[in-house]
């Protein structure tokens, strides 16, 4: 394995102390934003993770290594080459690693390498799920199956509200991955903190989060467990404003027959277009605010 996993010095310390890590992605930082705002989110997000007690994990495939941990430069690099990498899913490792080429890590592939090196906690912006009319296309995201298989808890402010919310929680519960309202019994539609379908769980403090999870890797059981986790009531958007404008971006990709990985770039490039960037500024804060809740994790964990 380490002929293809590459892990940063200060990470590996911290794993080696038992000290808490928390892994951050990459597609944010090359296809989630423009350059600079992309690398200056990044750095903050990972200021964030230390301030709350823990150390950050940046991951990546960069020259076709499996990087979990990432140096201010190679953050920098993956911000200005940003669309020319490569989005990354499971399917795409063994391609980018035998060709020694770069990719952005989603959901799933942060898990995969999180969990190759040892680190049990990940905080992300939304998880991909079910899409919209996927009862034709089937278009679901491979971070549902990576939940299910792969022991690493994800925190996210819920899945992406250009999904179809309720089969992204029954496509979960048939996995039999735990999803958990973190101070919430409503599962967060990440630019807002409502979307009325109800979570599995609600735990209020980092030290529940931390023992469920703790509970379940003890007990043997395979896959993560999601936790969601609101965005801060200021940042919150209005939920007829985002949803109108979710839904003129996904009638625009539609008529322009945009499929597959690039579904979810487009429609979050649209849907910032159509709220003169509110969305974005919404995005960045809940980033923030779950590598905090990350990182609080961590510790207890």
């Amino acid at each position: 394995m380490n002929k293809y996993l590459d892990i940063s010095p200060e990470v590996r310390q911290a794993l080696a102390a038992g000290k808490p890590v928390v892994a951050l992605e990459s597609t944010i930082i090359s296809h989630g934003m423009p350059y600079p705002q992309n690398v200056e989110t990044a750095l903050n997000v990972e200021r964030i993770v230390r301030e709350n007690g823990a150390v950050p994990a940046t991951i990546a495939i960069i020259g076709g290594k499996l990087k979990a941990g990432l140096s201010p430069e190679e953050i920098e690099y993956l911000g200005k080459k940003g669309y020319a990498v490569t989005k990354a899913s499971r399917r795409d490792l063994p391609v980018l690693v035998a060709r020694g080429e770069d990719g952005a890590t989603t959901v799933a592939t942060t898990m995969i390498i999180a969990a190759m090196a040892g680190i049990r906690v990940f905080a992300t912006g939304g998880i991909g799920g079910v899409h919209r009319g996927a009862e034709t296309t089937m278009d679901i995201s491979a971070d549902l199956e990576e939940l299910a298989q792969t022991p690493v808890l994800v925190v996210c402010a819920g899945a992406k509200s250009i999904l179809d919310l309720g089969l992204t929680l029954e496509y979960l519960e048939t996995k039999g991955v735990p999803v958990i309202g973190y101070g919430t019994e409503e599962l967060p539609a990440f630019y807002t903190r409502t979307s009325g379908f109800g979570v599995d769980y609600r735990l209020d403090t980092p030290e529940e989060v931390a023992a469920a999870f703790a509970a379940k890797l003890d007990m043997g059981l395979k896959g993560g467990m999601l936790v969601t986790n609101p965005i801060p009531e200021q940042y919150s958007m209005d939920p007829a404003v985002i949803n109108k404008a979710i839904d003129e971006a996904v009638a625009e990709a539609n008529a322009k027959g945009i499929k597959g990985k690039q579904t979810t770039p487009f429609l979050l490039a649209k849907i910032k277009d159509i709220t003169g960037g509110d969305s974005l500024a919404s995005n960045i804060r809940l980033v923030y605010n779950n590598a905090a809740l990350a990182a609080q994790v961590a510790a207890k964990l």
